[in-house]
């Protein structure tokens, strides 16, 4: 199915595409024979930053977010195909929680920045 959303979205033209606000990084995982897959959504305007706050630190970094830029709707098609992985932003988290598909007290901040890991069983 993943596959299926991939090709259609590498396949769509940017026109068609509404605007692309958030970066998409699709990555595939050989869990023992049997692939599955890791995303990596952030809203636009953070890649590339770090957020420190106490102990913790989020990197928005170009090898795990920096895929291709797409709307929010098409990142939350390949998020719903996900077995797990990490959203950074308010555009994305706000879209993920109204779809239902990360709760509400999953989210957490850094500096502000709201962020989210999810894993499916």
């Amino acid at each position: 199915m993943l596959e299926q959303v991939m090709g259609e979205a590498n396949g769509k033209a940017h026109e068609e595409v509404a605007e692309l606000e958030v970066f998409v990084k699709v990555h595939e995982v050989d869990n023992l024979g049997s692939i599955t897959y890791v995303v990596g959504v952030c809203d636009a305007e953070l890649l590339g930053r770090t957020y420190v706050e106490g102990d913790v630190r989020l990197e928005v970094n170009k090898e795990f977010f920096g895929g291709f830029k797409a709307s929010v709707d098409e990142a939350l098609e390949y998020v719903r195909q996900a077995y797990t992985g990490m959203l950074v932003g308010q555009r994305v988290i706000n879209a993920a929680v109204k779809n239902g598909l990360i709760h509400p007290e999953s989210v957490f901040k850094v500096k502000g920045v709201p962020y989210a890991q999810f894993v499916r069983f």
